[in-house]
């Protein structure tokens, strides 16, 4: 992990297209600001951690109890339009 000091104002730039910018130091409390585009993906890690934890948790869990019935596979076979 590489650690950086940065003071206010002053920024980080990851690759061409990414900045992260020290905007206000407040106490114990470090206000970022990040530019980056628009097809990039940015979470809080608690956040992406708990996104990760539901779904894994969705995946694994059984049906409930009075969850909705599959729909019937019909064995028919559609019936044809006479031609004309």
């Amino acid at each position: 992990m590489l650690v950086l000091s940065r003071k206010v104002n002053e920024a980080i730039v990851i690759g061409d297209s990414i900045e992260i910018r020290i905007t206000r130091i407040e106490g114990d409390f470090v206000k970022i600001g990040i530019s980056a585009p628009r097809d990039v993906p940015i979470f809080r890690k608690e956040v992406l951690t708990a996104i990760a934890a539901s779904n894994q948790a969705a995946a694994v869990r059984a049906p409930l109890p009075g969850a909705l019935p599959s729909l019937p596979v019909s064995n028919k076979v559609p019936a044809q339009t006479p031609t004309v």
